[in-house]
């Protein structure tokens, strides 16, 4: 017989290819309300989109500064972001009022799981006080250039039911020079980075295995 534990374990899926934005988030709903309402279990989806920027309930319009790209208006907090291929978007949906009501420690566990991610490839990751996602701190070329701190990853989540979905983005290798078309997050004055920019050739699925382990060793065991 399967321990109550492995029987409240989160499916884990991984889509191939490209995912439209409005297919995930449709799929995301429909999803969450099963969540809800008990006719479906936890699940965390991995996905890659197309270049799109997303604006999340806190975004200014100032802050898109070329719309090269398609622009979906979507109910997750934050401002905006990009999303593209070669960035691992990570969608989760859990049950906060079967595990612990408290929205706060939840994207305090998601920032833990990524940071716990990039230490498998060497990158420590850190949280900002007042700057949302996680960022990893670069040395100067040269001693006249000061050192500067990167985003790497983002999040942004909607709870509906207590159950959450959206969920986090972290840059494997995507066209960093798609971000300059927003600012990211709302927070001038710093740049993006990924982990092909820091120079570690981490492939997609490299990215996911290190996921699966430490979202597992936050949230418990996934199938």
């Amino acid at each position: 017989m399967l321990s109550d534990r492995l029987k409240q374990a989160v499916e884990w899926r991984v889509r191939d290819g490209i995912t439209p934005y409005p297919e995930a988030v449709a799929f995301m709903e429909a999803r969450a309300d099963a969540i809800a309402d008990g006719r479906a279990g936890e699940l965390v989806w991995l996905v890659e989109h197309p270049p799109i920027y997303t604006a999340g309930t806190s975004a200014k319009d100032g802050d898109l500064l070329d719309a090269r790209f398609p622009v979906f208006r979507t109910g997750r907090g934050g401002q905006f972001t990009y999303h593209g291929p070669g960035q691992r978007v990570g969608y989760v949906m859990l049950d906060l009022k079967r595990r612990k009501a408290d929205v706060r420690a939840y994207v305090r566990d998601l920032e833990e799981w990524l940071i716990r991610a990039l230490a498998r490839f060497g990158v420590k990751g850190e949280r900002r006080d007042g700057r949302v996602g996680i960022w990893v701190v670069r040395a100067g070329a040269n001693l006249k250039e000061e050192r500067r701190e990167d985003k790497i990853a983002a999040l942004g989540v909607r709870v509906r039911h207590w159950v959450t979905f959206h969920g986090v983005a972290l840059n494997v290798a995507p066209d960093l020079s798609h971000f300059s078309g927003i600012v990211p997050c709302g927070i001038r004055g710093y740049g993006v980075t990924s982990l092909a920019d820091l120079g570690l050739k981490a492939s997609m699925a490299d990215v996911d295995v290190a996921l699966r382990e430490t979202f597992q060793e936050i949230f418990g065991p996934t199938v």
